[in-house]
């Protein structure tokens, strides 16, 4: 005999399909796997279900599967790190096939090598500074949103959102922008 699902399991199943793309996505740019990203973000699902009842009661579920994203992959990469492996650079496999004979889409090129780019650009930079700017700019969380999912003061979002964005465009234009010890 089946359970029959509860309005609270309904509720979080909604909330789920409808955030995963977004948390997903945010979970790439900040460890750059898909695989690992889609881990990390289920990791993320699991803990909010467990604190389901109190978390969307109190209306703030995006900061908290945020925030276990953001978590758990500053552990998956310390975790990384101390076995030795590094992230972005793919074992060495099978050459790509340069007898393809078909045409290829110079403008979704193009748009393949910018993502990559700057997903590269965005592994430069330190994890929190890094995780500010994925909320910010690609899980479109507002200042104060990127505060409460990442456990810091506003102040701490706009600094590091300036500090970060001047970085990138240092990583991405080719010229080294000054660290702020430098400054």
């Amino acid at each position: 005999m089946a359970a029959v699902p509860t309005p609270v399991d309904t509720d979080f199943a909604g909330y789920v399909t409808r955030r995963w793309p977004v948390v997903v996505r945010t979970a790439y740019l900040l460890c750059g796997d898909r695989a690992a990203a889609e881990d990390l973000a289920q990791g993320a699902f699991v803990a909010l279900h467990r604190h389901w009842a109190r978390v969307s009661a109190e209306g703030a579920p995006d900061a908290y599967v945020h925030r276990a994203v953001v978590n758990a992959t500053i552990r998956h990469a310390r975790k990384q790190r101390k076995e030795g492996v590094v992230r972005g650079r793919p074992d060495d496999g099978p050459e790509p096939d340069a007898t393809l004979d078909r045409p290829v889409d110079d403008a979704g090129f193009a748009r393949v090598e910018q993502l990559d780019e700057l997903r590269r650009a965005l592994d430069e930079l330190p994890p929190r500074m890094r995780a500010v700017l994925v909320l910010r700019f690609f899980g479109q969380l507002t200042e104060a949103e990127t505060a409460h999912a990442l456990d810091c003061a506003v102040g701490t979002v706009k600094s590091h959102t300036a500090q970060g964005l001047r970085r990138l465009r240092g990583l991405l234009g080719g010229t080294p922008q000054p660290t702020d010890a430098e400054l």
